[in-house]
């Protein structure tokens, strides 16, 4: 096992904060009953719960109580707020960026191969999304958009108020994954014209197994389970209470810390990028330069393979994400071709001398001597593994 422990894959899961374990186990020691059974005070304390964790989900994006169901997580809450919508509304369209989290772009998919209009919004070489198109889109029919806040894989933040601008001109109705943004970007449902969002726990300091769906007024959506009538019968099933408070507490730790955390993990990208850019040859950032998620640092140098990359790391005690073929779980049409990120392959990433890119993502558990350690070890991990790369070896041969 390596001598340090270096978590730079936040983007993935985030450790919960000391004050949301704190949260869980007082719920957890508590004489809790059914939130549904009213009648008893035990069922009257889980109620209760719920609603201060729904409070305070709320008071993060700018939103009512009300509007708030808990589900197991950012992928329930997508496909409840895609299937969910067009099952409800027949007759609309949908329109989704081509670089979306497969929770929805396979939603999509089946979608149009059921026959529905489907747009996949085309993007940028920096993951931006192309407005022209979409307004054009949503100008046919009603129109159901579905647009994160910002990709996981690249870092890049869209545009959202613009893009909540031109689906409220078109009476379009906007569904944003804020998954990975929540706990670094201020958001109002209101002022961004978002009128579905999607949160996760453990992707802001909060526990697994436990999301959110913001419902907006007048939005209808059909529920994807039978059963009773929690959550205004859109998400029925006994909630999970435990969860939800410690998604709460993560909340609304996040409100009050927002701008400490994005402004320190701004500063530790950029000097992770700077050290990077400077000591490791054939690198190239993926993603926006400027409008990227703080603490995000997505790469990719030529000729090596990010699976190789993250294993040589790992023995030096870093933990990374990749977003390349080899560390997916994804299979090509005979179940054994692994295919190519969809993601690097929208932002126009070579495939002949790109084998994977390489995501550094750092929480507020970070630090300045973690990222001078990895800025430190990551040029000869690269040097050994263009020793060992025929691609880079036919390179040299063509420069002779």
């Amino acid at each position: 096992m390596p001598d340090r422990f270096i978590y730079f894959d936040n983007i993935n899961t985030t450790f919960p904060d000391m004050e949301v374990i704190a949260s869980i186990e007082r719920a957890l020691h508590s004489q809790l009953g059914n939130p549904s059974a009213h009648i008893h005070s035990a069922g009257i304390g889980a109620a209760r719960l719920l609603d201060n964790s729904k409070a305070n989900v709320a008071i993060l994006i700018g939103a009512q109580p009300e509007s708030i169901i808990f589900t197991s997580g950012a992928t329930e809450a997508n496909n409840l707020a895609i299937s969910g919508f067009m099952g409800a509304n027949p007759d609309h369209q949908l329109g989704v960026l081509s670089i979306e989290h497969f929770s929805i772009i396979n939603q999509a998919r089946k979608m149009k191969l059921g026959g529905r209009k489907v747009l996949f919004v085309d993007v940028d070489q920096t993951g931006m999304a192309d407005l022209e198109q979409l307004e054009k889109f949503v100008k046919s029919d009603p129109t159901l958009v579905s647009i994160a806040y910002a990709n996981p894989e690249i870092g890049t933040i869209q545009p959202v108020e613009q893009i909540g601008r031109i689906c409220r001109d078109h009476g379009a109705t906007y569904h944003c994954d804020a998954t990975v943004a929540a706990s670094t970007q201020s958001i109002d449902v209101g002022k961004l014209g978002i009128d579905l969002l999607t949160l996760s726990g453990h992707n802001m300091y909060g526990p697994t197994g436990i999301g959110a769906l913001f419902i907006g007024k007048g939005v209808n959506l059909h529920s994807l389970f039978e059963g009773g009538n929690q959550e205004h019968g859109i998400r029925p099933g006994t909630e999970n209470v435990v969860g939800a408070v410690g998604l709460g507490k993560a909340c609304e730790l996040a409100k009050a810390n927002l701008e400490n955390w994005s402004g320190r993990l701004s500063a530790l990208s950029s000097r992770l990028w700077q050290g990077l850019s400077e000591t490791v040859p054939f690198i190239h950032l993926t993603g926006h330069p400027d409008r990227r998620l703080p603490g995000h640092v997505s790469f990719w140098v030529e000729h090596i393979e990010g699976e190789s990359l993250l294993l040589l790391l790992n023995m030096k005690g870093v933990m990374a994400a990749s977003g390349s073929a080899c560390s997916s779980n994804l299979k090509g049409e005979d179940e054994e071709d692994l295919v190519a990120s969809h993601v690097l392959s929208a932002v126009g990433v070579p495939t002949d001398i790109c084998a994977g890119s390489l995501a550094l993502t750092l929480g507020k558990y970070n630090n300045i001597e973690e990222v001078e350690y990895v800025i430190n070890v990551m040029p000869g991990i690269v040097e050994k593994l263009l020793a060992m790369s025929p691609s880079y070896s036919d390179y040299m041969r063509k420069k002779e």
